[in-house]
């Protein structure tokens, strides 16, 4: 009987990848990624406080349960890598360094808004923090992703394009076309699949025919693998791997995200198709931020005083991120005529 192939949680068509074994943090990492994780997390309450008392139009998409994902992804990351995602792009926008005053200007349509206040929650971008934006249409930045990693290897750079999507997006056609394209010309690009259960309001499991979405491109020959998306030492490494797998040349690879979202799809959804005690499981028991306190504590990293300023700071900073928002100018009516093609 032949002898069977390496890990069960990694899947190709070729020879298995190893799975990815857990790395932990020194004192650095553990408390950069804790502090980043807990500046999403303030930003986005403070944004979900300012859409309901109408400062913010438009549609909204909270980030708050996700941060681990996108935080872990981008300490393995280097300059000139890119990111592209979707509408729930705040938490992107953050970890790749963009200045929370900015994000807020455009959550409020203002002047200083990344966007000059004409994009608002979904669509605004920072070419030099190498963000090519969040994405109104399910699906979009997949193919567009796939694109920068096309410029990447037509440039003959070693630069990495991450495009993250969802669950649901996970069943566009467009996402298949991409995989196809990007395996054949082996591009470097790495497709994270944010699955925190549910699309809009129906689950994975009602919806997809194959739930392991890390197995979505087996039959490209693209490896994916399944990773705690909760646990930030676990998205470092499993992002360590993509991408000196994507670096050296071998195409492309799925990251499937295990992860969960608190709050609604986006700010108009009551989020009656969950119960409250799946919610309060999680946050009691898995959740990224607090299991990051845990371990700078046990490991005395920090103490308990230490945590509580930084709190308080970041507080503050999101607080002077409010204010300058909700302070700053409207653009003025021309603006509607400026960057459009004619």
């Amino acid at each position: 009987m032949p002898a069977a192939k390496a890990s069960s949680n990694t899947q190709t068509s070729d020879d298995a990848v190893p799975s990815t074994p857990l790395v932990e943090f020194n004192k650095d990492q553990d408390l950069s990624a804790y502090q980043t994780m807990l500046t999403i997390r303030r930003f986005e309450e403070k944004a979900g406080q300012m859409y309901g008392m109408g400062l913010i139009g438009g549609f909204c998409h909270l980030y708050i349960g996700q941060e681990a994902v996108v935080v872990g992804m981008q300490m393995a990351l280097k300059k000139g890598d890119q990111v592209i995602t979707g509408y729930r792009d705040h938490g992107h926008m953050i970890a790749c360094g963009m200045d929370p005053k900015g994000v807020m200007a455009e959550l409020t349509g203002r002047t200083h808004g990344y966007s000059k206040g004409k994009g608002g929650s979904m669509h605004m971008f920072s070419v030099e923090k190498g963000f090519y934006g969040g994405h109104g249409i399910v699906g979009a930045q997949v193919p567009l992703g796939t694109g920068l990693a096309f410029a990447n290897r037509y440039r003959g750079n070693d630069n990495v394009s991450l495009a993250y999507f969802g669950d649901g997006a996970a069943n566009q056609g467009q996402v298949y076309e991409s995989f196809n394209m990007a395996e054949l010309w082996k591009l470097p690009v790495i497709y994270v699949i944010e699955n925190n259960r549910y699309a809009m309001g129906t689950a994975s499991t009602r919806s997809s025919a194959e739930t392991n979405l890390s197995r979505r491109g087996i039959s490209f020959k693209i490896p994916g693998e399944q990773v705690d998306g909760m646990d930030v030492r676990a998205v470092k490494a499993a992002g360590d791997k993509a991408v000196a797998w994507c670096r050296a040349g071998n195409g492309p690879y799925i990251l499937e995200m295990l992860t969960y979202r608190y709050r609604g799809h986006s700010m108009s959804d009551p989020a009656k198709y969950r119960t409250r005690e799946e919610v309060d499981k999680v946050r009691t028991t898995h959740d990224p931020i607090d299991m990051a306190r845990a371990r700078i504590l046990e490991k005395k990293f920090a103490t308990e005083e230490a945590l509580k300023k930084i709190d308080a700071g970041l507080r503050d900073l999101i607080n002077e991120a409010a204010e300058f928002a909700t302070h700053d100018p409207e653009p003025d009516a021309s603006e509607l005529f400026t960057e459009i093609y004619r």
